[in-house]
């Protein structure tokens, strides 16, 4: 299929074109052209290609077929580019996971999502290079499911989150003012869900995405000039750090050439949005808020938030919002309630769950998030979730740490809540309930025993230990009241 029949004049992916003939559709506009660089070389458009088709038969030998799932818990490099590439055009479906997890965590996904094949470091066939094998395009197939995405879940569990739009150009892949062609640093994991789902579409539209390993304010700054990025991507907790330094070291690099920054994941401190704003002016800062789930979005500008501070927006086209109390009823403007999405065609056609239920009413959906919205339509958001924690824009789930903290001996009750974090925005704080006659536990033998039980990013930065229960008669706990304990501890 010619280039011509997948993009349009400008290089874009047309609606439906097939992910698996992307990348040599790009090739066939420019082989030469960077495709991804990284820390160590570069592969062009063409190399890209061929070596994602070398992954494919590498993944064929290794017994993957139309419609498998394969589980990617890999460091970023260009061996996740090539197989995520590879395994679709075999017409499989990858799961991005983080490659940190503890192994009680990867076990129970794996459980989940019963794989064909799971890729990690250690794996010879990630390491191997894959030049032995065919570089020749391969028979097409398409993917049912073009992706799916992990979380930890509010019950404590893990759950997968299951796309079922098949592998084909859509609007979930488009990025927000992302123009084929452009130049992005890419900033965080791609096991995370919006890296992945910013950075490897993106190679389907021509763009150059660029590796800077591990996150360091200035190091991206010094990439973003480098390389002329005319496109970012990053959660709050990036750009405060970026705003934070030094005077002297922001007036060293010119970031003048990103004509749009997008921003999601997490609430961005007003002082930072401004901060942004001072530096790359209203009109190119932009911000989401949605989900993996997609179950609806809002979208604002810098301009419109100048005139709306702290709101996330009003929703996006095609996307309902209306706030309801817990009865499930509407609430008037101004009023705090849950924040409630309908699109056109369902829930189902943006997400299913695998090990959770979706929290529904009717054909509304939510992610369980509080807000109220203004008498102009424009939404703001009072809490995250009610009980989750967003880390630097990572979501971490309490019931999770607590469900760890009641396997180990003597312990009564724990309720885990978010403590203020300058840098993070939050982070764990354990408040946790011994029995009277057990042996007695130290915050740094508990956390010693939680450090095999949890990722390092969900692990308590601090544990209080307290002598009166921590639920109420119904077995309910007010988390909120933690939380403002933490929060006048701060002050």
């Amino acid at each position: 299929m010619t280039a011509d029949a997948l993009l349009d004049p400008r290089g874009a992916a047309l609606p439906g074109a097939p992910l698996a003939l992307l990348l040599a559709a790009q090739a066939q506009r420019d082989p030469n052209r960077i495709a991804l660089t990284l820390t160590d070389g570069a592969l062009t458009r063409a190399e890209l290609e061929k070596r994602s088709n070398q992954r494919a038969r590498q993944l064929q030998e290794a017994g993957v077929g139309h419609d498998d799932v394969v589980v990617f818990a890999l460091p970023n490099g260009a061996a996740y580019y090539e197989l995520i590439y590879g395994v679709w055009k075999l017409g499989a479906t990858p799961i991005h996971v983080s490659h940190k997890l503890t192994p009680r965590e990867f076990a129970e996904i794996i459980s989940l999502a019963q794989p064909k094949l799971t890729l990690t470091a250690d794996l010879p066939l990630c390491a191997a290079d894959p030049g032995a094998f065919d570089d020749s395009s391969l028979p097409l197939k398409i993917a049912s499911r073009w992706k799916i995405s992990t979380s930890g879940g509010s019950t404590g569990r893990p759950k997968l989150i299951v796309d079922p739009n098949p592998a084909l150009w859509g609007v979930e892949k488009q990025g927000h003012r992302r123009l084929p062609d452009s130049t992005i640093i890419n900033p965080g994991p791609l096991y995370h869900s919006a890296p992945f789902g910013m950075m490897i579409p993106a190679l389907g539209e021509g763009c150059h995405v660029v590796e800077i390993g591990r996150f360091d304010a200035e190091t991206y700054l010094a990439n973003v000039e480098r390389h002329r990025a005319t496109w970012a991507y990053l959660v709050p907790t990036m750009m405060a750090r970026i705003a934070n330094l030094p005077a002297h070291v922001l007036a060293k690099y010119d970031i003048s050439s990103l004509h749009t920054l997008l921003h999601m994941a997490a609430i961005c401190p007003p002082a930072v949005k401004r901060a942004w704003i001072d530096l790359l002016g209203a009109d190119a800062v932009w911000e989401i808020y949605g989900g993996s789930e997609r179950i609806g979005s809002t979208i604002i500008g810098g301009t419109e938030w100048l005139a709306h501070p702290g709101s996330v927006g009003r929703p996006r086209e095609g996307i309902d919002l209306q706030i309801l109390d817990e009865q499930g009823a509407p609430l008037p403007a101004g009023a705090v309630g849950e924040i409630f999405f309908r699109r056109a065609g369902g829930p189902e056609s943006t997400f299913l769950y695998i090990g959770a239920e979706a929290r529904r009413r009717g054909d509304w959906a939510s992610f369980g998030d509080m807000g109220w919205i203004d008498s102009e339509g424009y939404l703001y958001i009072a809490d995250r979730r009610t009980d989750m924690i967003v880390s630097g824009g990572i979501n971490i789930f309490p019931a999770e740490i607590e469900a760890q903290i009641a396997t180990l001996p003597g312990v009564v009750d724990s309720v885990v809540a978010g403590a203020p974090h300058a840098d993070l925005g939050a982070v764990p704080h354990a408040f946790v309930q011994l029995q009277t006659d057990s042996p007695r536990w130290s915050e740094a033998s508990l956390l010693t025993a939680l450090r095999e039980r949890l990722a390092p990013h969900k692990l308590p930065r601090a544990i209080t230990f307290v002598d009166q229960p921590l639920r109420d008669d119904s077995g309910k706990v007010r988390r909120a009241e933690w939380r403002d304990r933490l929060l006048a501890q701060s002050r």
